[in-house]
């Protein structure tokens, strides 16, 4: 029965194989999924399939993957791209037929290896247009690997086309001869093209006379027939055309997809064997591409070169131990040897020393160099042996880290340091990893970005040509999930699903939106991983395919950063990281200080008041992990006295987690509300308040109660955040039996796992937790002992963001500290610290440019500051400063101190710059020396056209076009007077507002985002600027459809409504919106006085009334009185109306007869 089920399978199966398929890794031209083809093929009962994408091996890890998990049988190939003569000759255009194309596919390991080695070399070596081989190349690299002739833009197709048929003889006898008979195929195609039909008998032919076996391949491009209108717009989005432009690269028919047996044979009725040959090759190709256990890993370790005097790596690696365990601790007591014993016996057994020490030798080079290293990220910070080798520098012993939560000799895994260096020097330690190994083993680790939602929305929307308008409209409405199908239909876990729904019945988005979904998750192109480096006991090509982009340096692996390990590459994770960067800016603004001059972040006091007192105000914006307004919220809640605490809430806040920081708030303010899952969990629950928060208290909860290991502790913990039903099962049964061996009660035991599930899901890595956190202590205790540093080195370090700039300027506002306008000579070309504020850096213009910014400077520390605009054009080099530099000087105030207007210097400029030029240029031959002697000047002093200044808000618009924001003042100001009587809501004092009462803002509106309800109702969400910084805003529909027209960034509005800081920080809930111009009947009509009880002073009164009289205004008076016999409100004669201004009230508030003042 068995024998006669698997004979009609394999009756059923196909005997056609795929051998040119393209998966969406030929980017830009292949729009089918690795996971659609072989789901396809396996509809098909094909058994067999190939991948052959364009020039690149990016897919074929995957691919492999996906076709054994489904039964079928993977090819790895590749189409090549072949150089007309050698690979090494780069010149001539794309269309000069600088290539042909050729298919390989390995048959075995010898030719997977050939493979990576030709691939490898064509973008190394090859690349121009494409990564191209050459003949060269496939002489010395061909072993093991079968060669189809290849497509219509193959170099045999093309001869015969050409008519250059005794080429082409020479050509089927070259390959012949170089691949063997039985490895060399003539490959046939028709896809209803002209072109093929025409050649498709001169290949049969000249295969007849030379006995070379033929074979059949679809060139496939799609998955389904249907797919082809999205193939033909992603070609579109790779060439940068209309879908309606004629001239184009396009498809000439539908005929690219994956097809299935039955009309392949269609194809070439009369030669039968072109279908079986398929079948013959598939055979032929037995392929398994090398894969590393964890266990073998070790041995791919590139090999560190021990110093003198010491026996083996062991030897050195305990010396770098036991010698830093010094330095950490001074005595080393039982505990701590204990623990650093047991770590080395682990790292040893598992065969890991030299990764340690590998880590070790680029981080102490890091660190002699003066390049900031972080504290430590993820898991290794647990390692008391990476603490005494300062691989991290957070104490394990003092946060209690578990060591096998980074390294569980229970669970055989790679040991993965996480690197933060600074951003700006991370180069130079990728640098010395390539000159200590040697630029062929080190290399980076290739990325794939994909066609999200958003983006693919855009780029069909453009290749439709769908205006830009309504392609953003659309944009704006999909789900937060980054999902189209959730955008399209209600998803009850995603809150804003379903937004696109009403544009569905829109004929003219119909294709937009077929399209989009078919292509959405493509891959669209290939950059460099930002962290991932990968280093090779030998040449990285020995172990995989490598890659370069030719607009940079960089060689990386073709293969991405969750495959790369097991292909038997150490790899590294070195993340830029701002926040270093950041502390080493604070620290030079720092060391200008006297007293100053060595100060240390990494040293700070830990335990210092007032950075806690900033944690508990919530004050943290600009503050590493803590800066969002949630976050701000919590901390104001939690009032954190200790770094514990800021572990702590580090860890919490964050989904999942964060519904648990209720509970930690109250147990920390009041002890009565801790509650512990039983009283042996004091210990380890204690420093959260009773709440489990991270992963390493699950695990120790673990071995308190049920006896486990740490080992086991963390194999449960995993099984447990997996939630895999049948393993919880058998966890659950061997956890409650250890618990009983243990003295528990079973039911209790069962409680308390069923406790543990949600955290071992939900809890954060205690080791990352910390290492941050001490990180983002010391950002906050550098806010707030040195603002003016701590704020200046966030520009600079934010200087090329439009967001985070103009959100640092507004801090720094909100602190009381002044940021001045560019200045020609005390601007640097970072921000600075001047005078006590902070000074505007040069490479903040937008179009100024570094070179610029070098001259000026290093002219101004030469000779001195510049006088005037003139004496500027005269002393520098304006081949460095062009007109376009000199404009944008001129516009942002850089010569604002010396004396010209803005609006004439610019008037003046081209006439200033030729005067110059051709002063030097005299100056130069020595024509003006000739009228020294006489007094007379060869050159008139430079006279100015006169011009009226420039509108303050012409001023600020180029302002705010050139640097990001306004900083010479703001469009609000102009409101002034509304902003005095109406205002009752400013941005920098919000702490205190009511939910329950009406507020009114005057700002200006920055972004605004409609949004569809799931009532198919549309209301508003964005932002509003005031003068001191920026809030939320929530419009509902029904004040949304009122006032949605008015609500276009820039505008300059009255906002009316109550203040909620509920969901997503501080937010004014819209009610009402006034133009400024229709709020005179808003403004302050009148101004009460209640006088104190010196009233009986006739001088005093006589001086007060004087002082009214000297203020006069639009507003009415009212005087209140309180006298024995009641109280009084006195209205002030028309004639006595006063001014209402800020200036004039805070003036009379401290007039000696005046009690309290409001406004009416």
């Amino acid at each position: 029965m068995i024998k006669e089920a698997l004979r009609v399978i394999l009756v059923n199966m196909s005997s056609f194989v795929h051998l040119h398929v393209h998966t969406d890794f030929s980017l830009l031209d292949g729009a089918a999924s690795i996971s659609q083809l072989v789901e396809r093929a396996k509809e098909l009962n094909m058994r067999s399939l190939a991948i052959t994408d364009h020039g690149n091996m990016f897919g074929v890890i995957h691919f492999q993957k996906a076709c054994i998990a489904n039964g079928i049988k993977p090819i790895i190939g590749c189409e090549f791209y072949v150089a007309g003569a050698s690979r090494f000759e780069k010149s001539g255009t794309e269309q000069g037929n600088k290539y042909y194309h050729l298919v390989l596919l390995a048959k075995n390991e010898i030719g997977y290896r050939n493979l990576m080695v030709l691939s490898s070399k064509a973008y190394l070596e090859g690349m121009y247009y494409k990564p191209r081989i050459d003949e060269e190349l496939l002489e010395a690299y061909s072993e093991g690997l079968i060669c189809l002739s290849a497509c219509i833009a193959g170099e045999l197709p093309q001869l015969l086309l050409n008519g250059q048929t005794k080429d082409a003889e020479a050509f089927v006898e070259r390959y012949a001869k170089l691949f063997g008979k039985d490895h060399f195929y003539i490959e046939l195609q028709d896809h209803g093209i002209a072109d093929q039909k025409k050649v498709a008998p001169l290949l049969i032919d000249i295969a007849k006379k030379y006995n070379i076996p033929m074979v059949v391949t679809n060139d496939v491009h799609y998955t389904r027939k249907e797919n082809h209108v999205a193939h033909d717009i992603l070609l579109c989005v790779g060439t940068k055309k209309l879908q309606k432009d004629v001239n184009r690269m396009r498809f000439d028919t539908e005929e690219f997809y994956l097809k299935s047996e039955e009309e392949m044979a269609r194809l070439f009725p009369s030669y039968p064997e072109m279908i079986t040959n398929t079948e013959k090759i598939a055979a032929m190709c037995n392929l398994d591409i090398p894969q590393y256990s964890v266990t073998e890993l070790p041995d791919c370790l590139p090999v560190y070169e021990i110093p003198e005097g010491f026996a083996d790596e062991k030897a050195f690696f305990n010396h770098l131990v036991y010698s830093g365990l010094e330095k950490r601790y001074g005595k080393i007591s039982d505990e701590i040897k204990q623990k650093a014993d047991h770590e080395i016996s682990v790292i040893t057994s598992m065969g890991f020393i030299g990764y340690f020490l590998i880590v070790w030798d680029f981080i102490n080079w890091a660190k002699e160099n003066d390049i900031p290293v972080g504290p430590g990220r993820g898991s290794g910070a647990g390692s008391i042996v990476a603490y005494a080798m300062t691989i991290t520098d957070i104490d394990p012993i003092r946060f209690n880290l578990i060591f096998e939560r980074f390294l569980n000799p229970e669970r055989i895994s790679m040991p993965d340091f996480d690197i933060d260096i600074c951003f700006e020097r991370r180069q130079e330690v990728i640098e010395y990893l390539r000159n200590k190994y040697g630029e062929e083993q080190v290399g980076q680790i290739i990325t794939f970005g994909k066609m999200k939602a958003k983006a693919v929305v855009k780029d069909v929307g453009r290749v439709l040509d769908i205006p830009l308008s309504d392609v953003n409209k659309i944009t704006k409405h999909i789900a937060s999930s980054g999902k189209l199908k959730d955008s399209f239909g209600i998803n009850p876990n995603v809150s804003d699903s379903g937004q696109l729904a009403p544009f569905l019945d829109e004929p003219r988005y119909k294709e937009l939106f077929e399209n989009s979904l078919v292509l959405e998750g493509t891959n669209r192109n290939s950059s460099i991983h930002a962290s991932g480096i990968v280093i090779g006991k030998t040449k990285l090509i020995d172990w995989v395919p490598m890659y370069k982009d030719s607009r940079t340096p960089i060689m990386a692996t073709q293969y991405t950063m969750d495959i790369i390990e097991a292909c038997g590459l150490v790899k590294m994770d070195i993340l830029g990281l701002k926040t270093l960067t950041l502390i080493k800016h604070t620290e030079r603004l720092i060391h200008k200080r006297k007293g100053f001059e060595n100060f240390d972040a990494n040293t700070v006091d830990e335990n210092d008041e007032k950075t806690f007192d900033l944690f508990c105000d919530g004050k943290t914006a600009a503050i590493f992990q803590f800066e969002s307004p949630g976050m701000q919220k919590v901390l104001k809640q939690a009032q954190p006295r200790r770094i514990e605490d800021i572990v702590a809430l580090n860890a919490l806040y964050r989904p999942g987690p964060m519904q648990f920081i209720d509970d930690f708030v109250a147990g920390k303010n009041d002890p009565s509300k801790i509650h512990y899952p039983d009283a042996s969990l004091k210990d380890i629950l204690e420093e959260t308040y009773g709440v489990i928060v991270y992963q390493e208290q699950v695990m120790q909860v673990a071995q308190k109660i049920a006896g486990y290991s740490l080992g086991q502790a963390d194999n449960l913990r995993r099984a447990m955040g997996k939630k895999k039903p049948e393993v919880m099962a058998s966890e659950k049964e061997n956890f409650v039996k250890g618990a009983v061996q243990s003295g528990f009660d079973a039911k209790k035991a069962e409680e308390i796992f069923e406790i543990l599930i949600p955290f071992a899901g939900y809890g954060f890595n205690k080791s990352h937790a910390a290492a941050y956190s001490v990180l983002a202590y010391r950002t906050a205790y550098l806010k707030t002992h040195f603002p003016l540093e701590f704020i200046a080195a966030n520009l600079t370090n934010e200087m090329s963001s439009t967001d985070k700039l103009p959100e640092y300027i507004a801090e720094a506002k909100s602190m009381g500290l002044e940021v001045k306008v560019p200045n020609i000579n005390s601007s640097d070309k970072v921000f600075d610290v001047v005078d006590g504020a902070i000074q505007f850096g040069l490479l903040g213009i937008k179009g100024l440019g570094e070179i610029a910014a070098d001259e000026l400077i290093q002219e101004r520390q030469k000779n001195g500051p510049y006088k005037s605009f003139m004496d500027f054009l005269e002393r520098v080099n304006l081949s460095a400063i062009n007109k376009r530099a000199l404009e944008v000087l001129i516009k942002t105030g850089c010569f604002d101190t010396l004396g010209e207007r803005r609006s004439k210097l610019l008037l003046n400029l081209e006439q200033a710059v030729d005067y110059v030029s051709k002063k030097k240029e005299a100056t130069e031959f020595g024509q003006v020396s000739l009228f020294e002697d006489s007094g007379e000047k060869e050159f008139l002093d430079f006279t100015y056209e006169e011009t009226e200044d420039w509108p303050e808000l012409e001023k600020l618009r180029l302002e705010k076009e050139l640097i990001g924001f306004y900083i010479s003042g703001h469009p609000l100001e102009m409101h002034k007077k509304i902003i005095d009587s109406l205002v009752s809501l400013r941005t920098n004092a919000i702490e205190h507002l009511s939910k329950e009462r009406n507020y009114a803002i005057l700002a200006l509106v920055k972004e605004v985002r409609p949004i569809l309800t799931k009532k198919q109702q549309w209301m508003g969400l964005g932002q509003l600027e005031d003068l001191h910084g920026t809030i939320k805003f929530t419009a509902f529909p029904k004040t949304w459809e009122q006032i949605k027209d008015l609500m276009e960034v820039d505008a300059i509005l009255f906002f009316k409504g109550k203040y909620d800081d509920s969901y997503g920080g501080p937010t004014l809930l819209i009610d009402e919106v006034v133009l400024p111009e229709r709020l005179e009947s808003y403004v302050t009509k009148a101004v009460h006085i209640k006088l104190k009880d010196k009233t009986k002073d006739q001088t005093k009164l006589m001086a007060f009334r004087d002082f009214i009289y000297s203020h006069p205004g639009n507003c009415e008076v009212y005087f209140h009185l309180e006298t024995m016999r009641g109280d009084y409100e006195i209205k002030a004669p028309q004639s006595t109306s006063i001014s209402c201004d800020d200036d004039f009230i805070t003036e009379l508030k401290n007039q000696d007869l005046v009690e309290s003042i409001w406004k009416e």
